[in-house]
């Protein structure tokens, strides 16, 4: 091997002040940004990983299930998020990925809401996006249910037509599919009802030691996934003014097929 003349550098992660201290060193290098590089590596799992994302998404189940059992109407939103960060501590999680999400009535058809004061109406949607992590990785579901009586016609054909979409991308998604080819899974059912425009976000991504990475399951990406990821299936329609619903679940890809590691209990909850 001859002398080092290049150095790979994950740019995103690199301060000015850092980037200066490396070149005072005063050595010939050449350095290369390594854009994506890391990240790409890590999108393929080893068996440990995958182990360690699926306790963390069991323990998450556990820990919604329990939570859901002591909402009641007029709780707020924060109230309940306390309730599942509490739970996921219980279950062993140790922390948080992400915030807690619970959104409740009209403001379930914000993807990306944040926990507020608004206490829950009794026939509401109420929305609840949580993680939890062991052993460093990640697991990132989502749950929709009605509070506090069953379910209007409307809500119940919302929910169906999510569900639906969502077993559908979760059952055929495949390593080698690109991830427009699996957001269109979901994607094509969704607007064949004609709201296509309600599903504002992508379909889903790549989970790991973050909760966010490669890959990405949207219409726009044409990279194919790698055996061994782990990604999450989460289809969405947001109705702006009434509310929306999201259901989400952790796929791995093997090279025999998709396998869910969470739960993937998706019946509509009503009632609650």
């Amino acid at each position: 091997m001859g002398p080092l003349t290049w150095v790979g550098y994950e740019a995103h992660a690199l301060t000015v002040r850092d980037a200066e201290r490396l070149l005072e060193g005063g050595r010939a290098w050449r350095w290369k940004p390594t854009t994506d590089l890391v990240e790409q590596l890590r999108a393929c799992k080893d068996p440990g990983e995958v182990a360690a994302i699926r306790s963390a998404a069991e323990l998450a189940g556990e820990a919604f299930r329990e939570t859901i059992e002591q909402v009641r109407v007029g709780m707020t939103e924060l109230e309940i998020a306390g309730l599942l960060e509490g739970a996921l501590r219980r279950h062993g999680s140790e922390g948080h990925p992400f915030p807690v999400i619970v959104a409740s009535g009209p403001r379930t058809a914000l993807p990306h809401a944040h926990s507020g004061r608004r206490p829950v109406g009794v026939g509401e949607w109420l929305l609840l996006d949580f993680g939890a992590e062991v052993d460093g990785y990640c697991a990132d579901i989502t749950r929709t249910v009605v509070v506090g009586a069953r379910a209007t016609e409307g809500q119940r054909a919302l929910y169906e037509l999510v569900a639906e979409a969502q077993q559908r991308a979760r059952t055929g998604v495949r390593a080698g599919m690109t991830g427009r080819d699996v957001d269109a899974l979901a994607r094509e059912l969704i607007a064949a009802r004609g709201l296509g425009d309600a599903f504002g976000h992508s379909l889903g991504h790549g989970l790991g030691l973050q909760v966010h990475e490669a890959p990405r399951l949207s219409k726009t990406s044409d990279e194919p996934l790698p055996v061994g990821a782990v990604v999450t299936i989460e289809p969405g329609v947001y109705l702006a003014g009434q509310g929306g619903v999201r259901i989400e679940d952790d796929v791995y890809l093997s090279a025999a097929g998709p396998e869910l590691l969470s739960d993937g209990r998706t019946g509509l909850l009503e009632g609650v």
